[in-house]
């Protein structure tokens, strides 16, 4: 689950790492106050539970506030990777002489706890981590060991401060991984932790991602606002839906819709579409025994995605069986109708029932079927994945 940068910067200064004096606005006219509050020049950065801000042009500088209020009107009115930008955090802009990396996670596979460091900080780690591997310095602890003060310093000394910084280095990297552990957390980073003209290190940007299923270990966060929420990002308008009508949905950035009868068919479809070339829109699952209605709502989320160019539809009958999906399907077309070409394939469980239902469909509203192909077990599921790809016009 992740913080917003202001959630993420008050939980910074409440264990002691040095933030800017920032201020979080919900309009131009309080941008405008703060910057002259301030009365220096300004960086206006949106708050959004996504990245890429910079690129989209979500982060601004204004030298006065009458320039903030400007720059903060054309920011309200921004959406990054399709979430609107409704807040902004306020700071002064900072005289920096050169960026850092530092961060805390956890390594999956070995079950360790992981400190990164680096000299290349204000990019990706995963670019820095690509591009100039001998970059990274990596500090790798037991999950129940603590962080000795001479680690830290000594990690400090390889990521390359100068000498007048190691202990407020190792200072900072202490409190970061006291905080990590403190919270549960799954990334606590701060990048770039920045080294000012005055020889000062501050945390110009943080990021936190936490597990949500320890949330209640930590009433304080409630207090603070912060309630379980989206595990990466905040909800799109289609995610707000499903999650109202109770259907497993989470949006992608492709271009392929996916209609799977079960999670681990749409996990199976989503890898043919990837190996042929396209790219799933989404995931979703219907769940065991799926209405006609709840299937007719799986196919209204995908039908209303400006970036769904085609459909797949895939369904392995078992305790839900396909003539019952069938029917759900012809029930969204008769009543709704469906504008994205689809090709769905049925096997197992009365399967030959649910293609006789198409079948007859079909033959009494034609119009309803003219981009919609349907197969049954004698079609393999691959070729059904790649008429997909086809479709949305991504064959390789």
């Amino acid at each position: 689950m992740r913080l917003y940068e202001f959630e993420g910067k008050f939980l910074f200064r409440k264990f002691g790492i040095p933030v800017p004096d920032g201020t979080l606005a919900g309009d131009p006219d309080a941008v405008h106050d703060i910057a002259a509050k301030l009365n220096c020049p300004v960086v206006l950065k949106s708050q959004v539970l996504t990245g890429g801000r910079g690129k989209a042009g979500g982060i601004q500088i204004a030298q006065n506030p009458d320039e903030a209020k400007e720059i903060a009107k054309r920011l309200f009115g921004l959406k990054i990777n399709s979430y609107p930008v409704e807040r902004l955090l306020v700071e002064p802009k900072l005289d920096i002489a050169a960026e850092y990396y530092l961060g805390v996670t956890i390594d999956r596979a070995n079950y360790k706890l992981v400190i990164i460091g680096s000299p290349a900080g204000g990019i990706d780690i995963e670019v820095t981590a690509e591009r100039d591997p001998d970059k990274i310095i990596r500090l790798v602890l037991d999950i129940d060991e603590p962080l000795y003060r001479f680690d830290a310093l000594y990690l400090a000394k390889l990521i390359g401060f100068e000498r007048a910084q190691y202990k407020e280095a190792q200072k900072i990297m202490m409190a970061l991984f006291e905080l990590f552990k403190s919270y549960d957390a799954k990334l606590a980073e701060i990048n770039p932790l920045a080294l000012l003209a005055d020889g000062s290190l501050v945390a110009a940007d943080a990021r936190m991602s936490l597990d949500d299923d320890a949330l209640f270990r930590h009433p304080d966060l409630k207090e603070m606002g912060i309630e379980k929420r989206h595990e990466e990002g905040e909800l799109t308008p289609r995610e707000k839906q499903a999650t109202e009508w109770g259907i497993p949905y989470l949006d992608l950035d492709g271009t392929i819709g996916m209609f799977p009868g079960g999670a681990g068919f749409g996990i199976m479809g989503n890898d043919f579409i990837n190996y042929f070339g396209g790219r799933p829109a989404n995931f979703m699952d219907s769940g065991g025994g799926p209405s006609p209605e709840r299937i007719a709502r799986m196919l209204i989320l995908l039908d209303e995605n400006p970036n769904v160019k085609a459909i797949f539809g895939a369904r392995f009958g078992g305790i839900s069986r396909c003539d019952d999906f069938a029917r759900g399907v012809v029930k969204f077309l008769t009543e709704h109708g469906l504008s994205k070409p689809m090709v769905m394939r049925m096997t197992g469980n009365m399967w030959q029932e649910g293609v006789r239902i198409f079948e007859q469909a079909k033959y009494a509203h034609p119009e309803l079927f003219r981009h919609i192909e349907f197969h049954g077990i004698e079609t393999p599921i691959e070729q059904i994945a790649r008429r997909a790809v086809e479709l949305a016009g991504e064959v390789r």
